[in-house]
């Protein structure tokens, strides 16, 4: 079965990876560079979701994808020579309101694996921290790992097994009449195919368009800095942003959410709030040099969860987008359940309630 992955991003290039190693032969089709836009952008935490996002399914998902990352690190990581450079920092999770210091308590109380510390144990803990917070949940399990070098690790290992991978190609419609497509054109010519599976983050509603149906992925602007600095050695989450330790001395602080179309700069506006916050967690940062500030384009959705599945009225065109803030964790499970639905045209349970027909 030969299949097409519009889109060159972290989701895109999970799902031929899993495409290619069910048998498949894939085309990965992507505008600009592989990992060119929101996945290079990312903080690249993955972190357990200790506190509920308000629907069951999507927490499922969520933890399941997570189960599923350190065997599928070592195998991409193997196939594609592409070292993520993934290490078990652990997240503070740091509460400044008594309600927030409650409500991380009762976690910590319910919840194995996570610790509240608070006073001098805090300090010891984490010594850069602002000594007037209350206290912070301490969850040792939570990773890290580099977004845009996990995407190429992707696009490598499904590229080691045999996908075809072509980058700077964009979409430009799609090929034959009826429930059934039969490939995509591009600006380098028509790619034929027995299902097409798009992927493209904010740009997935556009070329939605292209078969008659409106769907909403409208870009959500994340803007980010990094400081050179070495002054924590745990990725911090404020109520107001986090902090995340990267190799080689560098401290990223993010991140913002904007609904500003598909402009993609940053602004001081927003950077100096993102510096405000950490001075706030990090007395010390007040004073470290930022060493570089950008944002990404985050594929957002009509309620807030991601949009996988069957498009409607076409039997063989899928649809993977619409993860915002959970790309990177999402995307081991994602690739996973979007390759077998499309190989033996059954959806996942799991799926069911993130059906792209759930809009109409």
């Amino acid at each position: 079965m030969k299949v097409i992955v519009v889109g060159g991003g972290v989701i895109g290039c999970s799902v031929a990876f899993h495409l290619q190693k069910a048998r498949a032969q894939v085309v990965l089709l992507e505008r600009g560079p592989i990992a060119g836009e929101a996945s290079s952008a990312a903080a690249g935490m993955l972190i357990d979701p200790i506190e509920d996002a308000g629907s069951r399914p999507f927490d499922e998902l969520r933890r399941a994808s997570l189960t599923m990352y350190p065997l599928l690190l070592r195998e991409v990581q193997r196939l594609s020579g592409t070292d993520v450079e993934y290490a078990r920092c652990g997240m503070i999770r740091a509460a400044r309101s008594q309600a927030l210091a409650r409500r991380l308590k009762a976690l910590a109380r319910r919840r194995r694996g996570i610790e509240w510390l608070e006073g001098s144990d805090l300090q010891k803990l984490e010594p850069a921290l602002d000594p007037s917070l209350l206290g912070a949940a301490w969850c040792e399990a939570d990773a890290d790992l580099n977004p845009g070098l996990l995407t190429k690790a992707f696009s490598g290992a499904a590229k080691k097994l045999g996908t075809t991978v072509r980058p700077q190609t964009m979409m430009t419609g799609f090929l034959g009449r009826g429930p059934r497509v039969e490939g995509v054109s591009t600006n380098l010519g028509d790619v034929h195919a027995d299902a097409v599976v798009l992927a493209a983050g904010p740009w997935t509603g556009m070329l939605s368009q292209r078969l008659g149906v409106r769907l909403s992925t409208p870009p959500m602007r994340g803007q980010m800095l990094a400081y050179r600095s070495a002054a924590i050695r745990h990725a911090i989450w404020g109520e107001d942003g986090y902090l995340v330790p990267k190799p080689r001395g560098v401290i990223f602080a993010g991140a913002t959410i904007e609904d500003v179309g598909f402009r993609k700069g940053t602004t001081e506006r927003a950077l100096a709030g993102l510096r405000r916050m950490a001075g706030a967690l990090v007395p010390e940062l007040s004073r470290a040099k930022v060493a570089q500030s950008w944002s990404g384009l985050r594929p957002g959705s009509p309620d807030g969860l991601p949009i996988i599945g069957r498009f409607p009225g076409r039997e063989n065109v899928y649809l993977a987008t619409g993860h915002f803030r959970n790309g990177i964790l999402l995307a081991p499970i994602t690739g996973s359940l979007v390759s077998d639905l499309v190989l033996t045209g059954r959806a996942d349970r799991r799926l069911r309630p993130f059906s792209p027909g759930r809009f109409g």
